[in-house]
Parts: C-alpha cells; sequence; structure tokens
C-alpha cells in the first residue's frame, strides 16, 4: 500500500540506498519536487547514481557529482552543462535498446520518480507527459516514489498505474515544466520548406528533437490525412490535429490515432493531450521497435543531425568537443524508412553554424548513423539523395547542398581525406 506523505516529510536518506541507481521521467515529465529533494538531501543518502534522459529544469550542477554518479544517453539541455564540466557518463546506445536494457538489468533501475496525472474514475493513474522507457522502470524498480500533480494531463497509454505500483505519493498542484520553441529563424525556414516539399498526402511521419522538426511541421498545413508514429510529438502535432492535417486515416498501424512516447512542449499541448483518446501513448519497445515500424508504409523519418560528411556519415552527438545530442531513434527511425514501402529516411540540417560548416569532408564527432543508413540529406540548399548513390556522387550531391563559401574548401579536404 502507498504511503502518503507531505513533501517536507518525505526522507529520501531511508528510501535510497547508498549504490542505488535513480531515474525519472524527462524533459517536461521530470517530477521536478522529487528531483529537487533528492538533490538537497544527497549528502544523507551518501554515492549513488542517476540516469538521466533530456533536461529542462535547472535541477542538476555539476558540484552534484560529490555524491551523484550521473550517466545518461544524450547531452540535450541541462545535460549539456554536466557534460561540459566532465560529470556524464554518456550511454551511447540506440533508442530502441533502452527498455530491454532496463528490463535486463544491465541499466540499473532500484528507485523510480514519477510525475502522474491523478486518477480517473477507475482509480488508474496517468504517466502523463512521458510513457516510454518509464514503462520497463516500472517492472524493475525497487521503489517507486509518485508525485501526483494536479495539473499534469491524464492521458492514455499501455499501461494503467494504480495504487498497488506505487510505494510513496507526494501530492502536488504545480504547472508541469513547459518546451518552448525559439521563433523559427530564416535559414530553419528555408529548411522546412526543402522538407515539406517531399512530404505527400498520407504519409506517416516520425520527427526528432528540436525546433527544425516542429518548423517542418509547421509547412504541412496543406496536406492531408497525415499520420504521426514518433518517439516524440511537440506542439505543431497538436496544431495539426486540430485543423484536421493529422488524421492518421490512412495509417497502416494504429489507424485513427497518434502514436508517441512522450510529449515535448508547451500547456496547449498538455491541455490538448489531457484525456484525448486521439492520442495513445506507449513504451519505446513499441515506438521504436523494428516489428512494428516494419509494418508501417510510407514512413516518413524526419531527424537532425551535428554534421554530414561527403560520404553521408552522420555526427548527432558531438558539437566543438561537447556532448550535445544523442545516437537516440534516428538509426531505428531511419532504417525504417529505408524498408517501408514509399518512406523517406531523412535528415535535414542548416549548412552552417555559425563560421563553419556542418557539410564536412572528415566528421569532428563520432559516426552515430552510418553511411550505409543514410538516406536523404536536406539543407537550405536543396535535397542530395544519397539512395543507391556511390561514394564519389554521393560527394557531388552533398557538395551541392553544402554552403557556397564553404564547397571550395570542402572539396579540397575531402580530396585529402
Amino acid at each position: 500500500m502507498a504511503k502518503e506523505l507531505e513533501l517536507n516529510a518525505l526522507d529520501l536518506a531511508a528510501i535510497v540506498r547508498p549504490g542505488d541507481s535513480v531515474i525519472w521521467g524527462q524533459a517536461n515529465a521530470e517530477p521536478l519536487p522529487l528531483t529537487q529533494a533528492l538533490m538537497a538531501q544527497r549528502h544523507a543518502i551518501g554515492t549513488f547514481g542517476v540516469f538521466l534522459g533530456v533536461t529542462y529544469s535547472d535541477t542538476l550542477k555539476a558540484e552534484y557529482a560529490d555524491c551523484i554518479h550521473f550517466s545518461g544517453y544524450c547531452g540535450t539541455g541541462g545535460n549539456r552543462a554536466l557534460a561540459k564540466a566532465g560529470k556524464l557518463d554518456i550511454l551511447p546506445c540506440h533508442y530502441s535498446q533502452l527498455h530491454q536494457l532496463i528490463a535486463s538489468g544491465r541499466l540499473k533501475v532500484d528507485v523510480l520518480m514519477l510525475q502522474l496525472a491523478p486518477p480517473n474514475e477507475r482509480g488508474e493513474y496517468s504517466l502523463s507527459i512521458a510513457h516510454e522507457y518509464l514503462i520497463p522502470a516500472l517492472a524493475a524498480a525497487r521503489v517507486v516514489i509518485a508525485e501526483v500533480n494536479e495539473h499534469a494531463p491524464w492521458t492514455h497509454g499501455e499501461r494503467p498505474i494504480v495504487h498497488a505500483d506505487l510505494d510513496y505519493i507526494v501530492h502536488t498542484a504545480r504547472a508541469p515544466l513547459e518546451l518552448m520553441h525559439p521563433q523559427t529563424g530564416a535559414t530553419e525556414l528555408a529548411v522546412a520548406r526543402q522538407v515539406a516539399a517531399l512530404i505527400e498526402d498520407g504519409a506517416t511521419l516520425q520527427f526528432g528533437l528540436g525546433a527544425l522538426p516542429e518548423a517542418i511541421l509547421g509547412q504541412l498545413a496543406d496536406r492531408r490525412d497525415l499520420g504521426v508514429h514518433s518517439g516524440t510529438i511537440g506542439d505543431h502535432v497538436a496544431a495539426l490535429m486540430q485543423a484536421g492535417v493529422i488524421t492518421n486515416a490512412r495509417k497502416s498501424v494504429d489507424r485513427g490515432v497518434t502514436t508517441a512516447g512522450i510529449m515535448f512542449g508547451s500547456k496547449p499541448l498538455h491541455d490538448f493531450a489531457h484525456r484525448n483518446p486521439q492520442l495513445r501513448f506507449r513504451s519505446s519497445a513499441y515506438t521504436h521497435g523494428s516489428g512494428v515500424l516494419a509494418q508501417i508504409e510510407r514512413f516518413t523519418a524526419l531527424n537532425s543531425a551535428v554534421e554530414v560528411d561527403l560520404s553521408g556519415q552522420i555526427n548527432a552527438e558531438v558539437a566543438a568537443g561537447v556532448y550535445v545530442g544523442a545516437v537516440g531513434g534516428a538509426v531505428d527511425f531511419l532504417r525504417a524508412a529505408h524498408a517501408s514501402r514509399g518512406g523517406l529516411p531523412i535528415v535535414a540540417l542548416p549548412s552552417t553554424a555559425g563560421r563553419h560548416s556542418r557539410i564536412v569532408a572528415r566528421l569532428n564527432g563520432p559516426v552515430s548513423t552510418p553511411r550505409s543508413d543514410a538516406g536523404i540529406i536536406v539543407t537550405e540548399y536543396g535535397v542530395a539523395d544519397l539512395r543507391g548513390a556511390g561514394l564519389a556522387e554521393r560527394a557531388r550531391r552533398l557538395l551541392a547542398i553544402a554552403h557556397p563559401d564553404h564547397r571550395e574548401r570542402i572539396e579540397r579536404d575531402g580530396r585529402s581525406a
């Protein structure tokens, strides 16, 4: 039976053991009062580990590594400062592997912290903003501590949460964290228009993190019967569903329903998702699973990257020597789009970052996506379809979409590579 406590009565030193690994919902799903309490009480606990997803709060500080071993699958958001300080141990795995890593115990979960929506009329709590790898974590954790947030949206998922699943409950009434994307710049808008021109009515879309996928969705208002099967969804999915653009009417899997693992957006998205049967949130084993993805026709994968080399190798992890991204789900989705009838495996990115070209002769970071999985690369200067193209032709096509100011140097560097 779950024990209900006031937040100020939550003694984490009596719950979290030295050597434990703690995990919580990422991004807007972070149970902020619980994670803040964990940081404040860390010295009373002793040495323990924390596994991170994307972080949008300012909860974590590099100096907290005096007690905590921070690890994570990404360097996104607030994790970037930990990575820059050398305090974040990266797990470089495909997103599709997280479910099995947790289920097998290779990725240890001792204490799970959740932000839940209050129970419905059947007494079922909801995982609310994030479901994805929290579902296997529920089965693996020794202790589950829940923040039941009165203002968290109740969302439909593959696993109902009941009182017996929980060990400790803290009740709150706070606005969940929000992600607000900056105004789309002229370059990003030009990239988005290039990508949007490739997307046909009836396509089923997947998109990665960041402002660029949102900008692409913003260019699709004139399409019909788009579908969504994605690890994440943002504000523009809600807007396009409300406008009748995303209907999921032609999806070959989960027809009529938008399928995702987590929301990365603001209050309008959270409000739209609340008790909405047109949205269903699933575990990462489902959203990223090869068996499910293989059934989707016209699957269009929309992902971004830090840089792409002239052979099609993609770095989505490291920029200027700092871990800023992730291996993530890009390879899972690009492979599925390659195999899908009518699919489009797209990686989109601006041609430059400041004074530096993002089309390069040699990568300045790891190979997140091998050249064998590269498909269609898009910048504001055009589209380079690498499918079926040999290395020489790939280099020509990629040079053609690099920024004109850098093409001569990239070609020269490529000859000496």
